[in-house]
């Protein structure tokens, strides 16, 4: 098969992203920040950056993970659903992500769980 006729998806993982925010409803939720552990998959089409081998062409991780940090740090949420939807927005922002997956887990959010998670995906029609 020729790179002419090849379509090449990439998965790219940005795993265990840990950062602190406020997130709950409970007073000492919403006065204290907590961790919370993010995760993120982004698919696009990576033959460009294949073939040319040229940064320019590449899906830039680095600038969604820099607007999900600011987002998350500087941000305040209720619910653990509403902070992962918005994430998954960010991680949608740029036109070459076809698809992407976020799950955001709040380490000890329950007496005698490691943590609990949320999980969204978004894709374009």
């Amino acid at each position: 098969m020729s790179d002419a006729e090849l379509s090449t998806l990439a998965c790219i993982r940005i795993k265990d992203l840990r950062l602190r925010t406020y997130v709950g409803i409970k007073e000492e939720e919403i006065n204290n920040r907590q961790d919370v552990i993010i995760n993120i998959v982004l698919h696009y089409d990576a033959d460009a950056a294949i073939r040319l081998n040229e940064i320019d062409t590449a899906l830039n991780y680095r600038t969604i993970t820099k607007n999900v940090i600011a987002h998350v740090e500087n941000g305040r949420f209720a619910l653990l659903e509403r902070m992962t939807h918005e994430v998954l927005a960010i991680a949608m922002e740029p036109a070459a992500v076809i698809k992407a997956q976020v799950e955001i887990d709040k380490p000890f959010a329950l007496r005698y769980s490691d943590s609990v998670s949320i999980s969204l995906q978004g894709q374009r029609s």
